[in-house]
């Protein structure tokens, strides 16, 4: 006879609770919530539950978390229940005290989800299904615009969590009649991703206040098309494979936007959320952990990068930022002494000035889709008028980052790009 699982979750944020309880009702697991921990100790006597989940607020002080947890273990009946915390980062002597507490297991903050659920289930003798499809998914927001990322593939196990971070991040914003860009142009989705691309979408206009006319999907799939357009609950979504139509449509140029303003990282510069998030719940999965720079042998055919840009002082910097992170790295003075020279698709990314002498950033892109180059490329450059950003990014442009930023962010970007694109 199958005698369900019970855990008991104390003091997790709104969002957290409810993608916990979700979660644990897919997996067939009875799940109990308190909101404060000291109130949770006699829950915990009489439900007697197979484990604890405590979830350790940033603004928590030590002594009440500590004072809690000594309560805990002082207890004959709670003290041997197996608890599981979560909470912000910590020492590994704290780690160390928090053990001797009870605490068998710490997720730090951003959670890695799929490591989280795997010390549930081994706990609970229950195992999680945990899909292990490689995926990346971000949100990025700009005022009112909300711009989902994915790349690599479709990852049932995020598309459940962006039902709740879309929710959190429209909550702590502030946004009434919010707009969705969902972008996928690195996907080439077919009947086969029909049901996750279902999930997808269904999670976006879950999202509260979230209209369909107000999504927009960036695909070059014509099978997402197919899908969205033949479905009475999608009406309304619109599908576009040009980055520029969709800007132009919802970015007012009445307004006093500049493009410089939002197309930065991502296509978009992230509005800087205020108040508290010390709850936020992130789309975090240990496959998604940066891995460190290879030793330079191993990177000579894999990390190549050239750098075009007739500013000296600007490719020494870059140079030696990308020579440190492990790369092969070459400078041009011009893009016509890039295009004719006869190795340039054997690099892995480049870096291009817009305007230098001989041939600007426009005809290279130009030349570069010629020729059918496959090399991505990051626009770097001091010019923030709307019309060249958006043409740069119509042309095959994977970024375009406006002048000046650190080295290290532009080495950060590059990463991102040669990673998703593994």
């Amino acid at each position: 006879m199958y005698v369900m699982k019970t855990v008991l979750v104390v003091d997790a944020s709104p969002i957290f609770a409810e993608f916990l309880k979700d979660k644990f009702a897919s997996e067939k697991i009875e799940a109990h919530f308190v909101q404060d921990k000291f109130d949770s100790i006699p829950k915990m006597i009489s439900l007697f539950p197979d484990l604890v989940i405590v979830d350790i607020n940033e603004n928590d002080p030590l002594d009440y978390v500590l004072d809690f947890l000594k309560k805990v273990k002082a207890d004959p009946n709670a003290s041997r229940i197996p608890m599981i915390a979560s909470g912000p980062l910590v020492e590994k002597n704290m780690i160390s005290v928090y053990a001797k507490l009870g605490i068998i297991k710490y997720f730090m903050k951003p959670i890695k989800f799929d490591l989280f659920f795997e010390a549930i289930g081994k706990v609970l003798q229950v195992p999680f299904s945990m899909d292990q499809t490689p995926c990346i998914l971000e949100l990025h927001r700009n005022e009112n615009i909300i711009f989902i990322e994915i790349a690599r593939g479709l990852n049932r196990e995020k598309l459940f969590l962006l039902r709740y971070k879309l929710s959190e991040l429209i909550m702590q914003s502030g946004l009434e009649s919010p707009k969705i860009i969902l972008m996928m142009t690195d996907l080439d989705l077919t009947f086969v991703d029909g049901l996750n691309l279902e999930l997808l979408l269904n999670n976006v206009i879950s999202g509260s206040h979230i209209k369909n006319s107000n999504i927009y999907v960036l695909s070059l799939s014509d099978f997402v098309k197919e899908l969205i357009y033949g479905h009475p609950e999608y009406n309304g979504i619109q599908v576009s494979t040009d980055i520029s139509q969709v800007l132009n449509s919802i970015v007012e140029t009445s307004t006093a936007y500049q493009v410089s303003d939002i197309v930065t990282d991502k296509i978009l510069q992230e509005t800087e959320d205020t108040g508290n998030t010390s709850g936020s719940l992130e789309m975090r999965f240990s496959q998604d952990v940066t891995e460190e720079p290879k030793p330079l042998e191993k990177l000579k055919e894999a990390r190549k990068v050239a750098i075009l840009d007739d500013d000296a002082v600007i490719v020494d910097l870059l140079t030696n930022a990308f020579r440190k992170a492990g790369y092969i790295c070459d400078g041009f003075k011009n893009p016509a002494e890039f295009i004719d020279f006869k190795t340039y698709n054997s690099y892995s990314i480049v870096i291009m000035d817009m305007y230098m002498p001989g041939m600007n950033g426009f005809e290279a892109l130009k030349k570069m889709a010629e020729n059918k180059s496959r090399v991505p490329v990051i626009i770097y450059s001091q010019i923030t008028k709307r019309e060249v950003i958006i043409r740069a990014l119509q042309l095959g442009a994977k970024q375009y980052l406006v002048k000046p930023q650190k080295p290290e962010v532009l080495v950060n970007k590059a990463g991102e790009i040669l990673n998703a694109a593994k």
